[in-house]
């Protein structure tokens, strides 16, 4: 008999198990994969963003569900003490643009290398390659059924297990199961900072990059703006601003929405139309597919020409005032027509998960079965992008193996 089983060796697992085994408990993590932290592995484009270095009031306002729900683990748990944990263990960090923290040899291993030693050295004890498929509770006792038949037994459970998305990571929506089994109701799950894909034919522009842009998604009773950079994809967009935009409008009616890129948000209309007379006037013995690199985007070029229904080999002194015009608004509303996001498969994080009022936000103890814990993406909670996620598991992580560990007579 195990005082605690944790599900899952991704963040939030590690965690809450390192913290409940330095309670002097005993532990054992299980974990479907044959390595911790698959996921971890993969985010950051490998480097990691493990927090945000800010204040909590302010990451608060980063977090798209969920946000009353976490004041009390963020504000035991804030940014700053994860940047302090992670030193501890010998991992150095460093804050890049937007407050996004890093360990400094930008490699996503070396977190996931210090989570597991974290674990591990309080005593916790790690089984890989254990999937658990079905969990009971008798007499009080958790009994959770491996893959291969085998039972296991704990006083107390701590169901981290991910959401679905990057479903080779192991995260497949286990947790989601196990919670419905105990009783507890389940959130939607959708994607949550994902590309999206247009019904407009994009291909040409595949590979461009844009910065400072504003990028709003415009719909039935919603707008949604972003600053920032994006990215052309095959048949779509992607990049922060995208990806942003994606985590605010995934729960709403797509149909007729459209995207809209300003490509000079520094410029209203009338200083713009200045800029493109003045741009103009240097070169007005050009035709016009040749004097619109001062503008904009030289790969961009051809398609605002074709966007517009220009002819390319206008001299710029033939340009009139309504093609003008046409020009400056094919600039501050490029507009696409948005067909749907990407799959939970595709997103970096899944929106949806246990239903938050079903559980303790201090704790992460369940109200409805007594000591069984969740912490993680498993949860109904998700945030932007920028280290913001990552903190939540750890944060919720911490809460439940605290609570877990605490001695209250069981």
């Amino acid at each position: 008999m195990t005082d605690v089983i944790v599900i899952g060796a991704g963040a939030s697992g590690l965690a809450a198990a390192g913290m409940c085994a330095s309670c002097n408990k005993s532990v054992l993590v299980l974990d479907r994969n044959e390595k911790t932290g698959k996921k971890l592995y993969i985010t950051g484009k490998g480097r990691c963003n493990l927090t945000n270095n800010c204040e909590p009031r302010d990451f608060l306002r980063n977090v798209v569900s969920g946000s009353k729900f976490l004041y009390s683990s963020l504000f035991r748990y804030p940014p700053y003490r994860t940047m302090e944990f992670f030193e501890n263990l010998g991992l150095k960090v460093k804050t890049e643009r937007g407050g996004r923290v890093f360990p400094i040899s930008d490699k996503s291993s070396d977190v996931i290398k210090a989570l597991t030693a974290y674990a591990a050295d309080n005593g916790a004890q790690i089984r890989l390659n254990s999937r658990a498929v079905k969990i009971d509770k008798e007499n009080g006792v958790f009994c959770v059924r491996l893959d291969g038949g085998e039972v296991l037994k704990s006083r107390k459970l701590i169901i981290a297990c991910g959401g679905k998305s990057y479903s080779s990571t192991g995260s497949s929506g286990d947790g989601y199961i196990f919670a419905e089994r105990f009783g507890h109701t389940v959130v939607k799950t959708v994607g949550a900072l994902v590309p999206l894909r247009l019904k407009d034919d994009v291909k040409a522009l595949e590979g461009l990059a844009l910065k400072n842009v504003s990028v709003t998604a415009e719909g039935n009773g919603f707008s949604e703006s972003a600053f920032g950079e994006m990215l052309f994809t095959s048949d779509g967009v992607s990049g922060p601003t995208v990806l942003t935009l994606s985590s605010m409008i995934n729960r709403k009616d797509l149909k007729g929405a459209k995207l809209v890129i300003d490509l000079k948000p520094a410029l209203d209309c009338k200083k713009l139309d200045e800029r493109i007379l003045s741009d103009f006037a240097k070169q007005s013995n050009k035709q016009l597919k040749n004097a619109l690199f001062d503008l904009l985007p030289r790969s961009l070029i051809p398609f605002i020409i074709s966007y517009c229904s220009f002819d390319g080999t206008t001299y710029i002194n033939s340009v009139t005032k309504e093609q003008r015009d046409k020009l400056l608004n094919a600039i501050k509303r490029l507009t696409f027509h948005i067909d749907s996001l990407y799959g939970v498969e595709n997103a970096i994080v899944t929106a949806g998960g246990v239903d938050l009022k079903e559980i303790d936000p201090t704790t992460m103890e369940s109200k409805l079965v007594e000591n069984l814990y969740f912490a993680g993406e498993t949860l109904d909670v998700d945030a932007l992008t920028g280290g913001y996620n990552i903190q939540i598991a750890l944060s919720t992580g911490f809460a439940a193996g605290e609570s877990a560990g605490g001695n209250n007579g069981n």
